[in-house]
């Protein structure tokens, strides 16, 4: 009997009229004016040290170029703790603190490429190239904060 009066006041209380089966934005959550630029990675078994002293001196080193120069908020590498499950297992986020830093602007790709060096380019491509013999690119997401009220 207690069962059956704790299943009916759910029932009562899920199908609720003040309950919303839908969410408005700006009414009920708002978006966040942070972009991550995501990539999922697949890297193959016993290469992920492989992939990582590629990246040190090929996209980190871009990244912390750009974070210098104020294009990117930050930068981060995710690596799964269970590198053999699921489509990927490494991540590649770069956050931009709002959708107009994703916009292309020659000023600030000529400042760019002021800093990354002839000798950084060369080095990108040598080691970029090798990049399919040990991982896969998986998807590129991007993203944006939800914010519930």
């Amino acid at each position: 009997m207690k069962n059956l009066l704790i299943v009916l006041l759910c029932a009562l209380f899920s199908s609720s009229p003040m309950a919303k089966d839908r969410l408005e934005v700006y009414e009920d959550y708002e978006l966040g004016s942070e972009i991550m630029s995501i990539t999922t990675v697949r890297i193959d078994p016993n290469m992920s040290d492989v992939y990582l002293a590629g990246l040190r001196e090929s996209w980190v080193k871009a990244a912390k170029i750009q974070k210098e120069l104020g294009y990117i908020k930050d930068w981060k590498i995710y690596g799964s703790d269970l590198p053999t499950s699921g489509d990927f297992n490494m991540l590649l986020v770069v956050t931009f603190e709002n959708s107009s830093d994703l916009e292309p602007n020659k000023q600030k790709y000529d400042a760019f490429m002021k800093k990354w060096t002839e000798t950084d380019k060369k080095m990108s491509e040598e080691i970029s190239a090798k990049y399919p013999e040990v991982r896969t690119l998986t998807g590129e997401y991007r993203m944006r904060e939800i914010i519930l009220k």
